[in-house]
């Protein structure tokens, strides 16, 4: 499976496009919904769907204008889809003073759920810490981590269902898998999976 990450805009948010063979899947469109569709177009695959690692509004900010634009469903884990609905869950309320909401999604995702995406599939991880409903999505030789954890760090657990606790089981939960997949975050730089939960040890 082929991994492309789409240069972020407000928030430095990183939105990637899951590739195999000529389908794509969006995760976290954070971006405009022109880079998105220009970066799919350049790789000439057919957009399928969009994966929200959890529902921060910086991680959704292209959502409802990307599904109408291109008729495609949004899925994210049962615990955060009031997120899309909600402009204080989704903590745009705590930047800006106001409300923000998004579309509901049109699946919600469990923990073990596979997603086909060509001849491949994608497996759901639940990770709450971050958020209740944080999830890291599982290919051959990757891991998009979302706000769970970046290359040197972990993701802030002081919003709307965020839990020190459970961020720690899961980042431990990590430690778990083949640590020399290749992980790409919602902030930041890619790095090796063992790397980055070696900079977070600490906090384990």
């Amino acid at each position: 499976m082929k991994i492309i990450p789409i240069c972020p805009n407000a928030f430095a948010s990183n939105c990637y496009l899951l590739v195999s063979q000529n389908e794509a899947i969006v995760v976290d469109p954070s971006v405009s919904v022109d880079a998105i569709l220009r970066a799919a177009q350049e790789e000439g695959v057919t957009l399928v769907g969009i994966l929200l690692t959890h529902g921060h509004f910086d991680h959704v900010l292209s959502l409802d204008v990307l599904r109408e634009s291109a008729k495609i469903p949004a899925a994210i884990h049962g615990h955060d889809a009031v997120m899309l609905t909600d402009g204080k869950k989704n903590a745009f309320y705590d930047f800006f003073g106001k409300e923000r909401t998004y579309g509901a999604a049109e699946k919600l995702l469990s923990d073990g759920d596979r997603i086909p995406l060509g001849e491949e599939s994608i497996t759901v991880i639940h990770t709450p810490g971050h958020t209740g409903g944080s999830v890291c999505y599982l290919g051959d030789d990757f891991l998009v981590t979302g706000d769970t954890l970046f290359s040197n760090t972990f993701g802030r657990y002081d919003l709307w269902s965020g839990n020190a606790k459970e961020l720690k089981n899961s980042l431990a939960h990590l430690r778990t898998i083949d640590p020399s997949l290749v992980i790409y975050p919602g902030h930041g730089e890619s790095a090796r999976l063992g790397d980055a939960l070696d900079e977070v040890a600490y906090f384990i």
